[in-house]
């Protein structure tokens, strides 16, 4: 038996490890031949647990491919596990293979935080990035996109960072568990991950919209499908050069380095030495910053400077409800057992309805019978 596996294996453009898929009740290990984009199990019919059974036109050996995404160092997930049963039907006069199966995907609001003339706002965007998206409810799989942006009124032209975003399942920032998308001043740490292709989108749409985009995932160590993502946003002059302060670096893995969206690529190499701090001449350090415990429905701008160039504000998306494929089918399946159900009692009701009138018919009828046995006796006498 030979199985071929693609290492995309949801058709979503993300790729698994051979490590994670296995063969049959016995686990099974891809073979050596193995590439980075089909997985190759090659193994006897009677191997790894298969069952045989037989039916009058064929012997069917049954067996399943397992998925299981390895816990990784962080709490969140970002694929489903699957098991997907594969059959072989061997006639008496040949043999037939059977068709690959492909799964399929079914493919929120924001709120806006204002202090004074600036007015931060983080939303989700729709997949091509022309207006905000109006749903929030995603699959594993999904993307979310992203974008900062700040409404500048009259206020003199302003360059918005993204200094640091969190995830937690609640608008508690503080609360766990959580999971940082983006530290240090800038470093979208969350696309260093083998599972991610999150980054910072290139170019810039303005100065004052900064858009990234997020694969969508879920706590491992949590039963709830929702999550929040808060970020310290930051209004800059557009005179502000980029440096290590004022930054939005991406990980690229296949030059496995940063990769800054505006200014020199050494702005972003403090992202993996944790030492993003002031350059020389500066007197300010504007690290991550979150507090307070309500950021659903209004956010609270936090100044961390007096300077007149720059302002500074929390803002939240959510609740963003992010499920597997079996939980968005449930309220349809649930509707439609609902429904049988009812047909069920309706059923049961015109039945009873109709042997109670049966019964009466067959009284009315032997009360009649009866009457007349009767009087005929009477005649007879």
């Amino acid at each position: 038996m030979v199985v071929t596996v693609q290492t995309d294996l949801y058709g979503i453009g993300k790729r698994v490890k051979a490590s994670e898929l296995t063969l049959g009740p016995q686990r099974c290990s891809p073979s050596p031949q193995s590439t980075s984009t089909a997985v190759l199990f090659q193994v006897a019919l009677q191997d790894c647990g298969n069952s045989l059974q037989m039916t009058p036109n064929f012997l069917v050996y049954s067996t399943n491919l397992t998925y299981a995404p390895a816990p990784r160092n962080v709490p969140i997930i970002r694929m489903n596990g699957a098991k997907v049963l594969i059959q072989c039907f061997y006639p008496r006069n040949g043999n037939v293979s059977s068709k690959a199966i492909k799964p399929t995907w079914v493919p929120f609001s924001s709120t806006i935080s204002a202090e004074d003339r600036l007015a931060f706002s983080l939303r989700l965007m729709t997949d091509d990035w022309s207006s905000p998206r109006a749903s929030n409810l995603f699959q594993l799989g999904d993307i979310f996109h992203i974008e900062a942006s700040i409404n500048i009124a009259n206020h003199a032209p302003m360059t918005i960072y993204a200094d640091s975003c969190v995830a937690t399942v609640t608008p508690d920032v503080n609360s766990n568990p959580r999971y940082e998308i983006i530290n240090q001043n800038g470093c979208l740490v969350d696309g260093k991950l083998d599972d991610s292709s999150s980054a910072f989108r290139s170019p810039r749409p303005q100065p004052d919209k900064l858009q990234f985009s997020v694969d969508a995932f879920r706590f491992t160590t949590s039963d709830s499908a929702v999550i929040y993502i808060t970020c310290n946003l930051r209004a800059a002059a557009t005179t502000q050069v980029p440096d290590p302060m004022n930054k939005a670096c991406s990980f690229s893995k296949s030059a496995n380095s940063w990769s800054p969206l505006q200014g020199p690529s050494n702005i972003c190499s403090c992202c993996d030495t944790g030492n993003c701090v002031s350059v020389p001449g500066q007197s300010r350090r504007l690290g991550p910053y979150f507090s307070g415990s309500r950021w659903n429905q209004k956010r609270e701008a936090v100044h961390v400077t007096k300077m007149e160039e720059e302002e500074h504000s929390l803002a939240t998306i959510g609740p963003i409800l992010v499920v597997v494929p079996e939980q968005t089918k449930t309220q349809a399946v649930k509707q439609e057992l609902e429904g049988k159900t009812l047909e069920l009692w309706e059923l049961l009701a015109l039945g009873s309805l109709g042997l109670v009138l049966l019964a009466a018919c067959i009284a009315v009828i032997a009360t009649k019978l009866a009457k007349r046995k009767q009087y005929i006796s009477t005649i007879q006498k």
